[in-house]
């Protein structure tokens, strides 16, 4: 138990500078899809970031130079302070050093188009974004702005909102739109809409997964189960067909987010476990939700 505890610290450690390193790439790509694929075609993303990039174009009609960069940093600062205190001080330092790397870069990096066609720039800059994010909140970050707004809710009714995000930020493109022509709003929603559903494919923190773990060491399995989550498990006994020995079949439902952790901390006090994970698509009663580290 003790040994398992350690393990975990340690793995904690090892996550944290891997979720640094995740995040500093993030903030990169980031910087080259919005030079690359965004400024050619004059697209803007959702949240913060394209509110940023949209108030810049707006003051450049009138001659004032409004740096994306400080924009991103003023918008997200007070989101920050707000995640700080109610999701958590780990997700908000690494959101921050989200943010902050992309207004440092876009000072520091300038990068020349890939491709002239405004459809494949609208295509793969939308995908490649979504991309982005998704890294940034696997890591345990995000990219500030919405996605601070969006852990937030989610933490609370343990449900992704993407789809609501991307709904609000249809109305920034409407503004968007009569100001600089419907056509380069309607390619911003598209490029909107296909970094949505990359972030719903790639991010599952609030999937659920059944969990069913056939062992003969039960008490090892609860013990390294309990230690890592804080979910509950039914243990059935049985007997194997082939074997005839006795063993234990062990059943949870757990976050599809913590099954990772769960399943390799079970394998270290039981080698010979067998585990087979399957998704729940419906799960009545109480459940406890992992907060955001």
């Amino acid at each position: 138990m003790i040994e398992v505890w350690k393990d975990m610290q340690k793995d904690k450690k090892i996550r944290l500078v891997i979720s640094v390193v995740v995040v500093i790439i993030s903030a990169f790509l980031q910087v080259v899809i919005m030079e690359v694929f965004m400024d050619p075609c004059n697209l803007i993303s959702g949240g913060f970031t394209g509110i940023s990039l949209m108030l810049n174009k707006i003051m450049k009609l009138f001659g004032i130079n409004f740096s994306t960069s400080a924009g991103i940093l003023l918008l997200n600062i007070p989101a920050a302070v707000l995640c700080y205190r109610y999701v958590s001080p780990r997700f908000t330092f690494l959101s921050c050093l989200q943010f902050t790397l992309v207004s440092l870069f876009l000072e520091v990096f300038h990068f020349e188009p890939f491709i002239s066609d405004q459809t494949l720039n609208v295509l793969f800059g939308g995908l490649c974004w979504g991309f982005t994010i998704s890294i940034a909140l696997r890591a345990g970050g995000s990219t500030g702005g919405t996605d601070f707004i969006a852990q937030y809710v989610s933490s609370k009714i343990h449900k992704g909102i993407w789809e609501y995000v991307f709904a609000g930020n249809c109305v920034m493109y409407v503004i968007f739109g009569s100001i600089f022509g419907w056509t380069h709003a309607g390619y911003s929603i598209v490029f909107q809409f296909l970094s949505t559903k990359t972030i719903s494919s790639m991010y599952h923190q609030y999937s659920q997964t059944t969990l069913e773990i056939t062992t003969s060491h039960p008490q090892a399995v609860i013990d390294a189960f309990m230690t890592t989550t804080k979910h509950g498990m039914s243990v059935l006994p049985g007997f194997g067909g082939y074997s005839h020995r006795r063993i234990y079949i062990c059943k949870a439902v757990v976050s599809s987010y913590e099954c990772s952790d769960i399943i390799d901390n079970i394998r270290r006090v039981d080698p010979k476990v067998i585990i087979n994970t399957y998704p729940t698509s419906n799960f009545y009663g109480s459940f406890y939700q992992k907060p955001i580290e």
